[in-house]
């Protein structure tokens, strides 16, 4: 028989390991809602990243595009390729990340936002200012090609 001591610190050792293994698998490359932009989304340190990795659009010999509208004018000249713009969003339970911030490089700004994992190839990401009722819902498709 099993002391209860040791019982309970088998639990609470097996418990991230079980939350871990329930998250779907949302890494890879998605295409986002306006359809101009592909975002490699990853999971580091537990909590999930998103970041520009090019567009549909991109034709050679195209000039890179940069972040002309951020409001912080030093930000600007960035290159939109391998911008972060995506963080902090935490896995919540049944495909729903919260608790991360959102950047719109179309529109210079940046929004709370919780994303819900609606099935193996389609996501719907919300962004909104101060609670979720004022917001807006995209939704994007993987795009792993």
């Amino acid at each position: 028989m099993i002391p209860i001591t040791r019982l309970a610190a088998l639990v609470i050792i097996l418990l991230p390991v079980t939350a871990m293994s329930e998250r779907p698998g949302i890494e890879g490359r998605w295409l986002n809602g306006d359809g101009d932009g592909w975002i490699e989304i990853a999971i580091t340190d537990d909590s999930l990243i998103g970041k520009i990795v090019g567009s549909p659009n991109d034709r050679p010999g195209d000039a890179p595009r940069h972040d002309d509208l951020n409001p912080d004018p030093a930000l600007r000249s960035r290159p939109l390729r391998g911008l972060i713009i995506m963080s902090g969003f935490r896995y919540d339970s049944d495909g729903r990340w919260v608790g991360g911030r959102v950047y719109d490089p179309n529109s210079g700004n940046t929004y709370k936002g919780t994303i819900r994992q609606v099935d193996a190839n389609t996501l719907e990401l919300r962004g909104y200012v101060g609670i979720s009722l004022f917001g807006r819902t995209e939704t994007w498709k993987r795009d792993d090609d």
